[in-house]
């Protein structure tokens, strides 16, 4: 808010009665004293000039007689609190200074405005998953005259957006993943841009905002890990969009809208579990038919979970996959009935995989891991090779009871379960492998946004 300082300085010299002047004018009952260079050296209120009336002086005097050079005042960056409790003791009025120790403003207990509403920004993150069985069941071309079912829980790796609404049309997307930027002078744009961003323009094009915005994005995992980072990606940047409507999407429409635009709009084949486990977080047990999607969260006992982090351990191979192919060499494998009563199989083992974790049988719980990648590799020549069934068996000799290459499999990670005196042993194995391995703990919750203001003090909107 502006204020006419004129009315509350006046320069050193001036007499007492000019003083009252301004004082009368503003209705502050002070005046503050500027040097020749307007800088604020003093004040004096209409108490301090009555009592100098009272010691003699006239009003023709130098207002100097009556200045308080050891007066209070605060500069734009003192807390608003900090204010308040002045205003809250025997002060009634604190000039503003600024760093040239000139008048900003002046605030009293009637007036110390609210701040206007600043500018925020946005933030989301969302989760990935780790997938224990039930794999293949959660193709729309499998469970559409069936039932399909899946295990999975989402895990503290993340993908990261930030997002700032602009004032005008233009759109600023960058991806540290990417290491690219995307600029453009409005939706339209940026739709029409070749780059790599091809995954996030389908999510515009779907959701067609009509403001334009920056977008920051960064993941914890890097690209084609098999822990349906895509989803997670998808997930948080609707998650920042969302933050902005009044009508907010719910779970079940976030996840619909990220399926939608990677797997409609934008063609890549795969399946739905990745979006559901994004934005839902927790253990969830996910059935599937041409009606509706189910999720089920699993409350499985502290305990239990807290034993499972210790006894799965999550390595990269080093080999990025690509799940869209496999997908689609998939689905040409499942005109075969042999390879759909596997996948019906897997679906099977999925509800004893659930059961054995709600009870807390995680030595069978393993075993179940080892059936499903054994069903698994057959869904597809395209699922593993060579080289990652060395890993696999290599794993097993050296104390792992199971384990699963995640997501659709030709690369990414691997995840084994392993008692826990034989731990070690399978650790110093997948080292001399030179595979990298992931920490991680079960993620409770899914998708989450907030907001946050910039940081600016009040004063200084002033």
């Amino acid at each position: 808010m502006s204020i006419d300082t004129k009315k509350l300085t006046i320069k050193k010299g001036a007499t007492i009665k000019s003083a009252l002047e301004k004082i009368h004018q503003n209705q502050h009952g002070m005046i503050l004293i500027e040097d020749v260079n307007g800088k604020i050296i003093g004040i004096a209120t209409d108490g301090d000039i009555r009592a100098a009336l009272l010691d003699g002086y006239v009003l023709e005097d130098d207002i100097h007689n009556s200045t308080n050079y050891e007066f209070i005042s605060a500069n734009i960056d003192t807390p608003r609190e900090q204010l308040i409790k002045r205003l809250d003791s025997h002060i009634k009025v604190i000039p503003i200074i600024n760093k040239d120790g000139k008048l900003h403003s002046v605030i009293s207990k009637k007036h110390l405005p609210i701040e206007d509403e600043k500018s925020v920004y946005i933030r989301s993150r969302a989760p990935v998953r780790v997938s224990f069985g039930g794999g293949g069941s959660d193709l729309t071309h499998y469970f559409e005259n069936t039932v399909g079912a899946v295990i999975n829980s989402a895990i503290s790796i993340y993908s990261h957006a930030t997002m700032k609404v602009r004032k005008d049309s233009k759109i600023i997307i960058s991806s540290l993943d990417l290491d690219a930027e995307l600029i453009a002078d409005d939706l339209q744009h940026a739709l029409s841009q070749k780059c790599s961003f091809v995954l996030i323009q389908s999510l515009l094009n779907v959701i067609q905002p009509k403001f334009g915005f920056e977008l920051y994005l960064n993941s914890d995992f890097p690209v084609g890990s098999g822990l349906g980072g895509s989803a997670s990606v998808s997930a948080a940047v609707l998650g920042c969009f969302n933050e902005i409507r009044t009508d907010k999407w719910n779970h079940h429409e976030i996840a619909e809208i990220a399926f939608q635009a990677e797997r409609l709009h934008l063609g890549i084949a795969g399946g739905w579990q990745d979006q559901y486990a994004a934005v839902f977080g927790g253990f969830n047990f996910i059935e599937f038919n041409s009606d509706e999607n189910i999720v089920n969260p699993i409350r499985i006992q502290s305990n239990i979970v807290r034993e499972l982090e210790e006894s799965l351990i999550l390595c990269a191979t080093g080999i990025e996959h690509h799940s869209g192919n496999i997908h689609d060499n998939q689905k040409k494998a499942m005109t075969s009935n042999s390879v759909r009563e596997m996948v019906k199989d897997n679906v099977e083992l999925s509800y004893a995989t659930r059961n054995y974790l709600l009870r807390g049988e995680l030595t069978k719980f393993g075993e179940c891991l080892d059936k499903a990648w054994k069903l698994k590799r057959n869904f597809s020549s395209m699922i593993t090779n060579s080289h990652l069934d060395s890993i696999y068996e290599g794993a097993i000799k050296n104390g792992a009871i199971g384990g699963k290459l995640l997501g659709a499999g030709g690369g990414g990670f691997f995840i084994f379960y392993v008692p826990p005196f034989e731990k070690h042993s399978l650790i110093n194995y997948l080292r001399s492998k030179k595979l990298t391995l992931q920490p991680f703990r079960f993620e409770q919750n899914g998708l989450k946004t907030w907001k946050h203001r910039e940081s600016t003090n009040s004063l200084k909107g002033e």
